[in-house]
């Protein structure tokens, strides 16, 4: 009876070790998981033709919106709004960058996407290249983007870009730390910035 105790109790306590080893293993993977940066690595081009990685995402605090010259409303908006908080947080424009990339490179060349933020920013940096690369970095920083006919009967015709609003931010290291939605509270939009450049 002593014996058979025993065994049941050594299996315990065996059952126990293993389920605190566990435990320890999960929470180390979760930590490198959150220190991990965002995306995967990428190989493009900037504004002014010049190429640009994943490096850059990683050098300061970053804003990173994405979106496309056609689009209607929710980039222009996006754009000027950004520009406008960033001149809040960071007047002298050296404590954070921020990056708007295309998920429309068929149409968006480096050229294009440069005049089209120049209209309404110099804070910001636009990122584009090849189509198919690009569209590997937009897959793998996990964003929505679908190319939308604008009539049905024409898919090869004229169209619109589906794709997330939302502003991804990023702390120095290049590991995300939240989101501005569109839309957002301009004072709520501020605090954010102004927290991500804090650390």
């Amino acid at each position: 009876m002593k014996s058979r105790n025993l065994i049941i109790w050594g299996a315990v306590f065996v059952m126990a070790l293993l389920a605190g080893w566990l435990t320890i293993e999960f929470t180390k993977n979760r930590e490198s998981l959150d220190e991990a940066p965002f995306g995967v690595p990428f190989a493009l081009t900037d504004q002014s033709g010049q190429e640009i990685t994943q490096a850059a995402l990683q050098e300061q605090p970053t804003a990173l919106f994405f979106g496309y010259t056609h689009c209607p409303d929710v980039c222009p908006t996006t754009l000027f709004e950004l520009d406008g908080w960033l001149k809040k947080v960071d007047p002298d424009g050296t404590k954070m960058k921020a990056f708007f990339v295309t998920v429309d490179p068929e149409r968006d060349t480096p050229e294009i996407l440069g005049q089209y933020i120049a209209n309404v920013s110099n804070r910001i940096t636009g990122i584009s290249g090849e189509p198919d690369k690009v569209m590997e970095m937009v897959k793998g920083f996990r964003i929505y983007a679908k190319k939308v006919p604008i009539d049905e009967n024409d898919p090869n015709g004229d169209y619109t870009m589906d794709h997330t609003a939302s502003v991804f931010l990023l702390n120095r290291g290049g590991r995300f730390k939240g989101t501005i939605a569109y839309g957002e509270d301009p004072d709520v939009a501020v605090k954010k910035l102004e927290n991500l450049i804090k650390g």
